[in-house]
C-alpha cells in the first residue's frame, strides 16, 4: 500500500500566513473538513466529536461526563426522597457532617487532561468553521467548550486543573459572540448583531468582575475586538436604528449608568 502523501500534498500547497480550510466528502459520504497546515493535513468530522471517536459510547467525553453528573444528582434526590419517608428515620448531626464532607468535585487530573485534549480539536475544528463562515456551527463548538470550562470549575479534585483552561474563557466568549453578530449579518440583521455584539461585551464585564480584575475589561484584546467590530457594523444601520441606539445611550448617561454606556459606545 503506497502511504507517501506527497501528491496529496502537492496538490493542495500550503500558503503561509493563510488558514486553508476545505470540506470534502469522506468514503462514507459524509463530509469532512480539511485544514492544510505546513507539514500536512488536519482532517476532522462536521459534526460530533472531530476524529469522530465516541468514548464510553457518547458523542463526546464532556457529555460522557455531564451524563455522570446527571446520574449523581439523580442518586442524591433518590436518597434524599428516601430519607423523607423514612418514618422511623432520625437525621442526626453526625449523619449531617458525613453529608457535607461528601466530595463534590471528582474529576481526577487524568480525566481532566483528556477533556483538555478534547477541548483542543474542537478549537481546531471552530477555528475552521469560522474560515468557511459556518457561524451557527462555531456557536454550537464555542458554546461546548465553554462548558468545559464551567465543568473543570465546579468539578476538578485539583486546583491546578480548575484554572489550567480559565484564561481562554474570555477568548472563546469573544468567539461566540462575533459567531452570533455574523451569524445576524449574513441575513442583513445588523441590529441584532450589534445586540449580540453588546451581550458579548456584557459578559465579558460581567467575567472580569467575577474575578475580581475589573480592569481587565479595558485592557482586553476581545472586548476591543468586539467593539472594532460593533464600530463597523453602525454605519450600516437604517437611520431610525442609529437613533434609537443614540437614545439608549443619552438615557444611561442621564441615568449615570456609565458601564452601561461605555457598551454602547
Amino acid at each position: 500500500m503506497d502511504r507517501d502523501l506527497t501528491e496529496l500534498l502537492e496538490e493542495w500547497p500550503f500558503e503561509a500566513g493563510k488558514i486553508s480550510v476545505r470540506v470534502i466528502e469522506g468514503k462514507d459520504g459524509e463530509p469532512r473538513i480539511q485544514v492544510r497546515l505546513d507539514l500536512g493535513i488536519l482532517q476532522m468530522h462536521v459534526a460530533g466529536r472531530p476524529d469522530g471517536k465516541h468514548p464510553e459510547g457518547f458523542d463526546s467525553l464532556l457529555e460522557y461526563q455531564e451524563s455522570q453528573i446527571d446520574q449523581m444528582q439523580m442518586d442524591e434526590i433518590s436518597e434524599q426522597d428516601a430519607q423523607e419517608t423514612g418514618a422511623e428515620t432520625t437525621f442526626s448531626e453526625s449523619d449531617e457532617e458525613e453529608e457535607d464532607a461528601r466530595p463534590n468535585r471528582f474529576l481526577t487530573p487524568e480525566e481532566c487532561k483528556a477533556l483538555r485534549e478534547e477541548a483542543q480539536q474542537y478549537y481546531h475544528r471552530y477555528i475552521a468553521l469560522l474560515v468557511l463562515e459556518d457561524y451557527e456551527a462555531v456557536v454550537r463548538d464555542t458554546s461546548r467548550n465553554l462548558r468545559v470550562l464551567d465543568l473543570f470549575r465546579d468539578y476538578a479534585i485539583e486546583e491546578e486543573d480548575r484554572n489550567a483552561m480559565e484564561s481562554h474563557r474570555p477568548y472563546i466568549m469573544m468567539m461566540r459572540a462575533r459567531a452570533l453578530a455574523s451569524q445576524a449579518m449574513q441575513v442583513e440583521e445588523n441590529k441584532a448583531a450589534i445586540f449580540a455584539i453588546d451581550e458579548g461585551l456584557e459578559s465579558l464585564k460581567t467575567y472580569y468582575e467575577s474575578i475580581s480584575r475589573p480592569e481587565l475589561f479595558e485592557e482586553s484584546g476581545e472586548v476591543q475586538m468586539l467593539r472594532d467590530m460593533r464600530d463597523a457594523l453602525v454605519p450600516k444601520l437604517p437611520v431610525s436604528q442609529k437613533a434609537e441606539l443614540r437614545q439608549r445611550l443619552d438615557a444611561a448617561i442621564a441615568s449615570e449608568n456609565f458601564e452601561l454606556a461605555a457598551i454602547l459606545r
